[in-house]
């Protein structure tokens, strides 16, 4: 049996991003985000029940600051009492998993979306994606930028403005572009 387009997206191998199933996902994903970034001055319980019918997962006493943008929303797992701040940007072709009480600043830029390294590959209009696990109790300080691929171990911190380009371990504190580790951890 042939995988559409959505189910190859899904299992992180190459894919075409214009295929009706998934135009009409990102469609159904706009008007969501229109919905959810009108609704700032609204209470955060109505704010959760848009996150909910909307996310893969949402725990409880999820807080996510409007504007907010991603390109599906169904791949997102949010642990309880988790906190995005203004203006958050995920990209979440696959799955983006983020664990319990963590804190992420405002303009932080989480993609999971990723492209073939060869130029042809990418002008034949393939893509992929590589999943982006962070753990609980973390802390993304402000203009964050976490890349394809990464996990972030429970307890980590990242600095204001760093690009993460490699796995930080639990514990661990990482800054600059590329990120690197400056302290905690074992």
């Amino acid at each position: 049996m042939t995988k559409t387009e959505k189910q190859k997206m899904l299992d992180g191998e190459l894919y075409r991003p214009g295929s009706p199933e998934l135009s009409a996902d990102e469609k159904a994903n706009k008007a969501w985000m229109a919905r959810y970034n009108a609704v700032l001055d609204r209470p955060v319980a109505e704010r959760h029940v848009l996150l909910s019918e909307h996310f893969g997962q949402v725990g409880a006493d999820c807080v996510i600051r409007p504007p907010f943008f991603c390109d599906y929303g169904y791949n997102i797992r949010l642990g309880d009492g988790v906190f995005l701040n203004f203006n958050c940007v995920i990209l979440d072709i696959v799955e983006v998993s983020i664990g319990d009480r963590t804190q992420i600043g405002p303009a932080v830029q989480i993609y999971a979306a990723d492209h073939p390294r060869d130029a042809k590959t990418r002008r034949d209009g393939l893509e992929f994606g590589r999943p982006v696990k962070i753990g609980s109790d973390v802390w993304i300080g402000g203009g964050a930028i976490i890349v394809p691929g990464v996990t972030i171990g429970d307890g980590a911190v990242i600095g204001a403005g760093s690009v993460v380009t490699r796995d930080v371990g639990p514990g661990q504190i990482v800054a600059g572009n590329p990120a690197r580790r400056i302290g905690g951890g074992a």
